[in-house]
């Protein structure tokens, strides 16, 4: 066997190359992050390999610093490990007491862990095309996170300018108070806008659901509104419309395409009630290929929603809260799909009203209830099965 430990970084990366019984075969070199620094990696591996399965790489999940070299090895058939840096470190300092941490010691660390195997998986070519995946499901994150600040900025603004506004439709984010607001920002141009004209302002928005009579509801209030009259604001709330609907453009744009993927790979957690095609993409982008995961407990663990464990002689924790390790995406996504499915589906439903009438606080039973999830798709998943054939 070949064992290859690389430390990552933006230009350059660190590598050493050992043989089956630890001897260093290439001491640490230093190759740059472009294409002749990769072939350079590879032909020293070419040198001492076998054939391509006898060889292991590791390195360090480091983000976007890492997927281009992950990409080269995977596509040279190179079996890679991507390494959790939390699992390197602790490795690390199983080794030595000293605190020593340098790129050279990094890349020792990782061989020696490949050399150790120590309960590692392989990187997929299904999990490194799965990227695509994830980097739209996170994308859109941010976006509808950004969003909602806007959003919350548009409350702000429109309770100094238009207070009244607020109790007269369900929600202030309708694409029909937008376009009132665009075109008068303020309580003072609603109440001398033309009649006609903010009529068929809210007819055309509405889709011809608030007419003429809901039109003078918002003039009449207008006029004996307490907002202010400030032109600074006024404008600062038409930005902000104007950003949102830009948003609103950007995010259809990328749900389209995760909707495109999600077609393709026709996931069985999509038949499970409450999960949408948004936050199965997400659980999917997540945990990646499956394979990595010797059973559902692995994947809580990897989520973050496993309980943290501290025991010490007489020393117990009896009040264990989640790790909140790992990634927080995914957390996210199985936290919210939980609260559908528990909505939607009568067995879950059940299970978490048995949890409530233990006693436990909503979001312990959600826990509970999200971990039964976890395990629903990790068998699903497992045996390609929809929902209402595997249960």
């Amino acid at each position: 066997m070949v064992y290859v430990g690389i430390d990552v970084a933006k230009d350059k990366h660190d590598c050493i190359i050992k043989n089956s019984v630890g001897e260093v075969v290439f001491k640490t070199f230093t190759i740059k992050n472009n294409l002749d620094g990769f072939n350079d990696l590879y032909q020293k591996i070419e040198t001492v390999m076998e054939d391509a399965s006898k060889v292991k790489v590791g390195l360090e999940a480091t983000g976007h610093y890492s997927y281009n070299l992950l990409g080269y090895l995977i596509d040279k058939g190179l079996p890679t490990f991507v390494i959790n840096p939390l699992h390197t470190n602790l490795y690390r300092k199983s080794l030595s007491l000293r605190q020593t941490k340098t790129d050279k010691v990094d890349v020792n660390t990782i061989a020696s862990m490949l050399m150790s195997d120590v309960n590692l998986k392989s990187y997929s070519d299904t999990s490194y095309h799965n990227e695509e995946l994830k980097s739209l499901t996170r994308y859109r994150f941010d976006k509808v996170k950004e969003r909602a600040k806007l959003k919350a900025s548009i409350s702000r603004l429109v309770c100094i300018l238009f207070p009244e506004l607020e109790k007269l439709v369900p929600t202030l984010h309708m694409n029909s108070v937008y376009s009132l607001l665009y075109e008068f920002p303020g309580a003072k141009q609603v109440a001398f806008a033309h009649l006609t004209r903010l009529s068929n302002l809210l007819s055309e928005s509405s889709k011809g659901h608030y007419d003429k009579d809901v039109a003078i509801t918002f003039r009449e209030a207008a006029r004996t509104s307490i907002g202010s009259n400030m032109p600074a604001k006024s404008l600062e709330l038409k930005h902000t419309i104007k950003l949102i609907r830009e948003l609103d453009s950007e995010i259809d744009e990328i749900e389209g395409k995760i909707k495109a993927i999600m077609d393709t790979i026709n996931s069985p957690i999509l038949s499970i009630p409450g999960i949408s095609y948004r936050m199965g993409a997400m659980i999917i982008a997540e945990i990646g290929d499956f394979s990595r995961f010797e059973s559902a407990d692995k994947i809580l663990a990897y989520a973050g929603l496993s309980p943290s464990t501290y025991q010490s002689g007489q020393l117990d924790n009896c009040h264990p809260r989640m790790e909140k390790r790992g990634s927080r995406y995914l957390r996210y996504a199985l936290f919210n799909a939980t609260i559908y499915v528990c909505h939607w589906d009568p067995t879950f439903n059940a299970y978490l009203a048995r949890k409530r009438a233990e006693g436990k606080h909503y979001y312990v039973a959600m826990s509970h209830a999200a971990k039964k999830l976890v395990r629903l798709i990790y068998r699903l998943e497992k045996s390609n099965q929809p929902y209402n054939k595997a249960v």
